[in-house]
C-alpha cells in the first residue's frame, strides 16, 4: 500500500507527461502481482469497490471531529480524500497496513456493514499520504493527471510493446491483469481473450497548419492539398465512436475505448450488421437535421437511458470509415478502397440510425477554406482531410489525416465568481464563472453565461487567484463572489466552439467548450460584451 501511495503522490506533483510515464513504468517493474494490477485498475478507472462510497467516508468523521469544523475544512481544501487524510486523528501503535491486494480483495468480499470498520482500521494504520491514496482508491476519480490512455502507454513502455496491442486486448481483461503483466514481461504469450466485437485503436488527425505558418517544421504545403491526393469531409460536433458488431455481440466505444453501449440502446438495436464502423455519434432533430452538442450531452455519462430520452433525443452515427467488413479486417486497404466499401456497407443497414458522411469537393484550398468558415450547418466545426492512399493506422501518423477546424468564437466577459479546483489545484481559485452585460429595469447588470477552468497558463492562474483573494465581496459555500461592476473588475477573453439555447442556464444560453483565451487587463469592465452579441451569434446559427 505504501508504494501505491508514493506513486500517486509523485504523479500529482509531476507535471510532465514523460515524467508520469517513467513513474508508472518504474512502479510496474518494482511492484509485485497482484498489487500492481489493482493499482493499474485504480488508475484506469476499472477498479470498483462497491461498498466504499463518499457518504460512508464522511460518516466515519462523526465523533472524530466537530461536524461544522469538518465542513469548513472540506470547503477550504475542496477534496474529500485530501480533507479526511489531513484531519484524521493519528493513532499510536496501529497495526501495519496490509498490501494493496489484501485491502482490495478484503473490501470486495466484505458486507456493507463490515466496510466502515475495515476502512477506519486501515486509516488508523496509515500516515497522511497513505490515507489520501487509500481514500482515492476507494472513491475512484483519482484526479492525478493520468488518463487511461497514458497508463496504457506506460504499460507499453514498461513491457517494450506497441500500445495498440494492449488496447486491442484491453476489454477482455480485468484487474489484477496478471496475464497482461506476464506477457509484458515475456513470461507468456500475448493474452487472447475470446471477446466478440473488440475495440480497435482509432486513427487520429493532426491540425492543418495555416498558410501563415507554412515555414514552421510542422507546416503543410497548401499545394499538396489537392483533390487527387486528399478527400475532404465535414467534421461534425459530436463524439467520435466505433460501432462494432460481431458474432451477435454489439458494442459502441469512444475513441479512448470506453464502452458506452448502455447509454445508446436505440443505436445498438439498429446494429444489424457484421463489421466495425468508425464515425460520429450525433442526435437528430425532428426535421432530420443534426442537433446541437448539448442534445447529445443529455444522453452521455448515463448508466441508463429512459424511453422518453430516446424519443426526444434520438441518436445516430454518421459513418466516416469502415474497419471490418463482415469478417474481413480492411484497415490495411487504402482510404479510397475503404470508402467504396463503406458506401456499399451503409446501403445494407436498414435503419436511420446510420448514415454516410458526405464528401466535400476540393477545387482549391482557398475554396475549401471558405467552406470551412461557412459550413452548411452550425453543428459542423470544420473539415477533415484524408489522403486517398492512407491505410487505417492506429495513433496519429504524420502526413495522412488533417483536421481543419473553424476558428473559435470569442467574447469579452467579466469575472463574477470563482471556486477552488481539485487535486494539485486545490489551493488555487481555478474554476471561474463569467458574465456579460444585459439591460434590466432600465439599468445594466451582469448575467452569467459560462464557466471555464482551463486555457490559462500557470502564471495567469496565479494572477487570477490573487485577484479573487483581493477582491472577494461575498461567499456562498465554496464559491467566492468578486467585485464586478462598471468601474471595477477583470475582463476575460473567452473562446468557445459553439452556442446553444439552454433553459437550465440563467442567461438561457450554453457555451460549448469555453476556456480562458487571455486576460484583458487593458479593457475596462464597462466595455465587455453584451448579451445581444451572443443572441446575434445564435441568430446566425439559425437558433
Amino acid at each position: 500500500m505504501q508504494a501505491f501511495a508514493e506513486l500517486l503522490d509523485r504523479l500529482v506533483l509531476t507535471p510532465s507527461r514523460n515524467g508520469k510515464l517513467r513513474l508508472m513504468a518504474a512502479y510496474f517493474a518494482a511492484a509485485p502481482d497482484p498489487d500492481r494490477g489493482y493499482a493499474l485498475g485504480a488508475i484506469t478507472g476499472d477498479l470498483d469497490i462497491p461498498n466504499a462510497k463518499p457518504a460512508m467516508i464522511r460518516s466515519l468523521m462523526d465523533g472524530r471531529m466537530d461536524a461544522e469544523l469538518f465542513a469548513l475544512s472540506y470547503d477550504y481544501v475542496g477534496d474529500l480524500a485530501e480533507t479526511v487524510s489531513l484531519v484524521w486523528p493519528d493513532t499510536r501503535g496501529a497495526n501495519r497496513t496490509p498490501p494493496l491486494s489484501d485491502i482490495v480483495e478484503t473490501l470486495n468480499e466484505a458486507t456493507r456493514a463490515e466496510t466502515p470498520r475495515l476502512v477506519a482500521g486501515w486509516l488508523d494504520g496509515l500516515d497522511a499520504t497513505g490515507r489520501w491514496a487509500f481514500l482515492k482508491l476507494l472513491t475512484g476519480g483519482l484526479r492525478i493527471g493520468v488518463s487511461a490512455r497514458l497508463a496504457k502507454l506506460a504499460l507499453a513502455e514498461f513491457g517494450n510493446k506497441d500500445v495498440t496491442e494492449i488496447e486491442e486486448i484491453w476489454h477482455g481483461l480485468a484487474p489484477p491483469y496478471e496475464s497482461l503483466f506476464a506477457w509484458l514481461e515475456d513470461r507468456s504469450e500475448r493474452p487472447s481473450p475470446d471477446i466478440a466485437a473488440p475495440f480497435r485503436p482509432v486513427m487520429l488527425a493532426h491540425p492543418l497548419v495555416p498558410k501563415a505558418d507554412r515555414d514552421k517544421a510542422a507546416a503543410v504545403d497548401p499545394a499538396h492539398i489537392t483533390a487527387e491526393a486528399f478527400a475532404a469531409e465535414w467534421k461534425y460536433d459530436g463524439i467520435r465512436v466505433q460501432a462494432s458488431a460481431e458474432r451477435g455481440t454489439r458494442r459502441i466505444y469512444t475513441r479512448t475505448g470506453d464502452d458506452i453501449s448502455h447509454a445508446f440502446p436505440d443505436v445498438v438495436a439498429a446494429m444489424d450488421f457484421e463489421g466495425t464502423l468508425d464515425g460520429e455519434l450525433l442526435v437528430r432533430n425532428p426535421d432530420g437535421t443534426v442537433a446541437p452538442f448539448n442534445a447529445l450531452q443529455q444522453r452521455l455519462n448515463r448508466k441508463t437511458v429512459s424511453k422518453k430520452q430516446m424519443e426526444t433525443h434520438p441518436a445516430f452515427i454518421r459513418a466516416y470509415d469502415l474497419l471490418v467488413d463482415g469478417t474481413r479486417d480492411v484497415r490495411g486497404l487504402t482510404f479510397r478502397e475503404r470508402r467504396e466499401r463503406l458506401e456499399d456497407f451503409i446501403l445494407t443497414i436498414e435503419s436511420d440510425r446510420f448514415d454516410l458522411s458526405p464528401l466535400v469537393p476540393i477545387t482549391t484550398l482557398a475554396k475549401l477554406d471558405d467552406a470551412r468558415l461557412d459550413p452548411p450547418a452550425p453543428e459542423i466545426e470544420g473539415v477533415m482531410l484524408k489522403r486517398w492512399d492512407s491505410a487505417y493506422l492506429a495513433g496519429r501518423p504524420k502526413g495522412l489525416w488533417y483536421k481543419w477546424k473553424r476558428d473559435p468564437y470569442l467574447v469579452d466577459a467579466v469575472l463574477m465568481y470563482a471556486q477552488r479546483g481539485h487535486g494539485k489545484r486545490s489551493s488555487f481559485y481555478s474554476d471561474f464563472t463569467f458574465g456579460v452585460w444585459r439591460e434590466k429595469d432600465g439599468a445594466d447588470e451582469l448575467t452569467p453565461v459560462g464557466k471555464a477552468y482551463f486555457g490559462f497558463t500557470d502564471e495567469e492562474l496565479k494572477q487570477l487567484d490573487a485577484f479573487v483573494r483581493a477582491n472577494t465581496i461575498d461567499r456562498f459555500g465554496p464559491v467566492r463572489s468578486v467585485t464586478a461592476n462598471k468601474e471595477t473588475g477583470i475582463v476575460l477573453e473567452v473562446a468557445f466552439e459553439g452556442l446553444q439555447r439552454s433553459p437550465r442556464h440563467k442567461s438561457g444560453l450554453a457555451m460549448r467548450f469555453p476556456r480562458i483565451n487571455r486576460i484583458r487587463w487593458d479593457k475596462p469592465t464597462a466595455e465587455a460584451d453584451r448579451i445581444e452579441t451572443l443572441e446575434a451569434l445564435l441568430a446566425e446559427q439559425g437558433q
